[in-house]
């Protein structure tokens, strides 16, 4: 009895079908960070920075590499040098693989963070680190494009002040796009972790 057009419609729209889901049980699972997903974020763009040498940086100049961007400043005493010491010890878990990777400490603080106080700040941690610093009118624009909260506390001696500030750190892929938000604390398992992730291309 012969096959109607309309039962060989079908079964080959099935066969279709079945050779689709077999193909997507072959595909890698999505990426699965532990710390905040923000891909596809519209901020976060950029910056043109000087580093701590004096050349003149921008995101692009790190394309190929994972970069992790960090706002602080040096008298910080405790979420900065603790974020800078735990991207230290990131480093040097990831082997060879720590040289797909830029840390970037950018300053909030440029009045007395000068280049030649953080080059020694940031090369403290890892000589591979590099400290950013521009005029105070550059440095709010970059901050305020990745949406940074930064505002100047009075200390207890005149003209004494501390800066309270987003204790946390952006991640772009190799491609430059941005991909995650590292929350203060998170511990070095979790950031490997993500880094991992992004290194592999996903």
């Amino acid at each position: 009895m012969p096959i109607s057009s309309r039962l060989r419609t079908f079964l080959a729209l099935s066969v279709a079908v079945f050779a689709l889901a077999a193909c997507g049980d072959k595909s890698p699972p999505a990426a699965s960070f532990v710390n905040t997903d923000v891909t596809g974020l519209a901020y976060g763009k950029g910056f043109e920075l000087t580093d701590h040498t004096g050349q003149k940086r921008t995101l692009a100049d790190f394309k190929g590499k994972a970069v992790v961007v960090f706002f602080g400043f040096m008298h910080c005493p405790d979420v900065c040098p603790t974020t800078m010491m735990e991207m230290s010890n990131v480093m040097k878990v990831l082997g060879p693989d720590a040289d797909r990777v830029q840390v970037l400490f950018i300053t909030l603080d440029p009045a007395r963070d000068t280049a030649d106080l953080l080059s020694q700040y940031v090369t403290a941690f890892d000589p591979r680190f590099l400290g950013l610093l521009g005029t105070q009118e550059e440095i709010d624009l970059t901050a305020k494009e990745f949406k940074v909260f930064h505002e100047k506390v009075a200390g207890k001696e005149p003209g004494s002040y501390t800066i309270d500030h987003t204790a946390g750190s952006y991640v772009f892929d190799p491609e430059g796009r941005i991909r995650l938000f590292i929350r203060h604390g998170q511990g070095v398992d979790a950031i490997l972790h993500d880094l991992k992730i992004l290194l592999s291309g996903r």
